[in-house]
């Protein structure tokens, strides 16, 4: 009791005079000496962490590098100094304090702080120390330091004697408090330093981190496993060495199992039910994603193909095959390798389908279908076969849209193309296409019905064109067997009862013959030729509303876009087209569209140019459509495409007011970046082709190839490119010629005036030269007679001055020398 009392007399100064808060800080400094009691520091540590809220600046100014000497020299000797000393540090480099200049001083406290490792080295020391009040505050402390100047705290990190293995001995604690703030703080330290990467993997942060992983319960854990997960996934993402160390401990296969997705699986045997339908929350969903996320660093990495077949078996199962979320299945797919190296086909799946009005609670398991057909109906239905399918949102859209991707990723490979495009040819003996695939039936789906302008169907349509063309692109084996594709389009009377039809699988009992006559039957290019008529055709009618034009545009588009690519480089497909009645399509929805249309005109000049690009007969094609094609590249929904995303977000203009509010967050496609690749590889050579005549054999289908005419439009790019590049040096190199030149000259002019001024000179020289001769002939003829008149004044006997006969001796010496 007598030292506080003595310790306030001392910051009270004499009775009745007024202390400011400076005065009490420099007071207090000055108990901040080593040469003090330890009670007494503590107690001046423990006044200015009281004043330092309120007094940041001063305390800053005045008391930081006492502080700091405090926290070398004293911090761990004692632990309530320890706990004083940092708390107030951390008051101290606080840079979120809402106060004037908090932030700044913050930042400038840290500064000071960390002009020097020893204060950093013993934060990490004291990391050691298992006390509570010396363990959390370190790590509050470090992790504003971090997230104020992370470079220079890292720096210090690599040089710390207790650097690493202070990280290893926190995450070691049990305490929950610690250990979420020792993850924040360790996330930090990770970012973007490799180095500290591969010293904590080393020093066995793995096993720590899927320690904390495993005890809260794996995906089901809370906020520490969440960090835990993401600073697993901060030391693998980017960094080779560790994930190849990473593949070789017994970790690696837990990854799957935090999903509880076996490590282990045959493609003919089926997920466990445990891990097709569980319980999902938002904190679930997060881990989840942080989990694949990290399967989809080795799946993308060059690992064996029996851990890329592993995960990538495991993110089809949860794409479409399990209750997970939808942004898990999206991700999932996006994750898929480019490359796929395995059969779809030979995957076999269990789909399941939430029971309805059960809250997702109760499930449907669904008969056994391969990963192909699974694939194709999750992106021709959508999700759970189309359930959500009319309200067309955005996350639906990008999951269908990630399993198109994925299914072109599949059929690169021509033998695999060839293989489903031949399995919709009519069987040997028949002369339809008896078996109608989910693909080839939205292909084919009636525009005429009320229905057609669902939004489900409208979808469904579109997708079903970008998978046909991805089919067909680049194959002309598989173009050719296109063209004898004749559907039946009666449909079987058990036509909803089935949810899976498979792609390529063996065709079901044929329905009964009916007695009716028939019309002929049409082949896929005419039917769609047809339905891209009919489409143009009610698009254009009066009573129709703008969102029905946008709807049908969706499918005038769809069926365009697979037109010009089913007929690319395909003489034989052009005629078919030109033969049902397709030039006139073109060439009047052409010169009917009014000019807001960009779309419709613009890839109906497309199709038009590729018609005449390969099907060359004079009169037969009008070349007048340039300027649509250049408008269609402007328009903002063909610019919005790329490679990563091709849904775009449903303008709100176009929504009337009276329309429900489902509509609000809809969302949209329009191409697919397959389709815009293609366009902007041949725009020229279609471009190209409208300039020749018809009667030219400068055809793509007699000469060049397509890929050759692209190398050539581009040489010639090139060698324009170039040509204007010389053009603009040899103009600046008359620009420099021309100022040198101009230069020259005035040098020229300058170096003649100086010559003739150096002449000048020289003849003034010579000049005054002469006049010196002159001169020195004179001198020389007075000096003669005044010898003689002095001789002959001596002669005479006249006086001559001493002075003279000087100057006479003088000068008869040097006449001797």
């Amino acid at each position: 009791m007598e030292f506080f009392s003595q310790t306030y007399v001392a910051l009270r100064g004499p009775t009745g005079q007024v202390q400011t808060p400076a005065d009490t800080i420099a007071k207090l400094v000055d108990r901040l000496s080593p040469a003090t009691l330890l009670a007494d520091r503590r107690a001046a540590v423990l006044a200015l962490k009281g004043l330092s809220r309120d007094c940041k600046e001063d305390v800053g100014s005045q008391a930081l590098p006492g502080l700091i000497e405090v926290l070398v020299n004293d911090a761990e000797l004692d632990a309530d100094i320890g706990k004083a000393v940092l708390e107030t540090l951390y008051i101290l480099c606080d840079t979120e304090d809402s106060a004037p200049n908090g932030s700044s001083l913050g930042f400038k406290h840290t500064d000071v702080l960390l002009s020097q490792d020893k204060p950093v080295h013993t934060l990490f020391a004291l990391l050691k120390d298992t006390n509570f009040y010396t363990r959390f505050p370190a790590l509050q402390l470090l992790s504003s330091l971090l997230q104020n100047r992370r470079q220079t705290v890292q720096g210090y990190f690599l040089t710390a004697p207790a650097g690493p293995g202070s990280i290893i001995a926190v995450l070691e604690d049990k305490r929950e408090i610690i250990r979420n703030e020792t993850i924040t703080m360790v996330q930090a330290l990770l970012s973007q330093s490799s180095e500290i990467q591969k010293v904590l993997t080393f020093e066995g942060a793995f096993e720590k981190l899927f320690s904390i992983i495993t005890q809260g319960g794996g995906v089901d854990g809370g906020l520490d496993t969440r960090g835990a997960l993401a600073c697993v996934d901060a030391l693998l993402r980017f960094n080779s060495s560790n994930q190849s160390y990473f593949r070789e401990t017994p970790l690696f296969p837990i990854l799957s199992q935090l999903l509880q997705f076996p490590p282990v699986l045959r493609l003919t045997d089926m997920a466990p039910q445990e891990f097709a339908l569980q319980f999902w929350d938002d904190q679930k969903s997060a881990n989840a994603s942080i989990v694949i996320g990290i399967m989809g660093i080795f799946v993308g990495s060059k690992g064996s193909n029996a851990e890329v077949a592993a995960f990538s078996r495991c993110f089809l199962e949860v794409a479409l095959a399990s209750n997970f979320p939808t942004l898990l299945k999206i991700q999932a797919l996006r994750l898929l390798p480019p490359n796929i190296n395995f059969s779809l086909s030979d995957i076999t799946l269990t789909p399941y389908m939430p029971v309805p009005e059960t809250n997702g609670e109760e499930w449907d398991r669904l008969e056994p279908a391969s990963a192909l057909d699974a694939l194709i109906e999750l992106t021709l239905n959508g999700e759970y076969n189309g359930i959500d399918g009319a309200k067309r949102s955005k996350e639906g859209l990008e999951l269908r849209t990630s399993a198109a991707a994925v299914f072109e990723n599949f059929v690169r490979k021509e033998e695999v193309s060839y293989a489903i495009v031949q399995s919709m040819a009519p069987l040997e003996g028949n002369q339809t296409t008896k078996h109608i695939t989910p693909l080839l039936n939205s292909l084919t789906l009636s525009l005429t019905s009320p229905a057609a302008l669902e939004p489900a169907n409208v979808t469904s349509i579109q997708l079903a064109t970008m998978l046909f063309s991805h089919l067909l692109r680049s194959s002309p084996r598989s173009k050719a067997v296109a063209r004898a594709i004749m559907p039946e389009l009666s449909p079987p009377p058990h036509e909803s009862s089935s949810f899976f039809v498979p792609a390529d699988g063996t065709p079901p009992e044929a329905p009964p013959e009916e007695d009716e006559e028939k019309d002929d039957p049409q082949s896929l290019l005419q039917i769609i030729s047809e339905n891209l008529s009919l489409a143009l055709l009610s698009r254009s009618r009066a009573d129709t509303s703008d969102r029905e034009i946008r709807e049908w545009d969706r499918l005038v588009i769809s069926y365009l876009t697979l037109l010009s690519q089913w007929l690319w480089e395909d003489p034989k497909s052009v005629r078919d087209f030109l033969e049902a009645g397709g030039l006139s399509v073109l060439v009047e929805a052409i010169n009917q569209t009014s000019e807001v249309d960009t779309l419709v005109p613009g890839l109906c000049a497309l199709v038009l140019g590729i018609c005449y690009e390969f099907n060359r007969e004079a009169g037969e094609i009008t070349r007048h459509v340039n300027r649509q094609m250049t408008r269609l590249r402007e328009d903002d929904r063909f610019r919005a495409i790329g490679p990563d995303s091709i849904v775009l977000t449903y303008p709100s203009p176009v929504i009337p007011p009276s329309s429900s509010a489902v509509h609000r967050d809809e969302a949209e496609i329009w191409f697919d970046w397959a389709f815009v690749d293609f366009w902007k590889s041949n725009y020229y050579t279609v471009q190209r082709g409208f300039s020749t005549e018809p009667d030219q054999t400068a055809s793509t289908s007699s000469g060049p190839s397509a890929e050759s005419a692209m190398l050539i439009a581009s040489l010639r790019d090139v060698i324009r490119t170039q040509s204007e590049e010389m053009e603009a040096l040899q103009k600046k190199l008359k620009e420099v010629n021309s100022a040198h030149a101009k230069e020259l000259t005035e040098l020229k002019g300058q170096l003649q005036t100086l010559s003739s001024q150096v002449q000048a000179s020289e003849e003034k020289r010579k000049e005054v030269e002469k006049e010196q001769e002159d001169l020195l002939v004179l001198l020389d003829e007075v000096t003669n007679k005044r010898k003689s008149d002095k001789a002959k004044m001596r002669t005479a006997g006249l006086e001559v001055s001493e002075d003279e006969d000087e100057d006479d001796d003088d000068e008869d010496d040097e006449d001797d020398e």
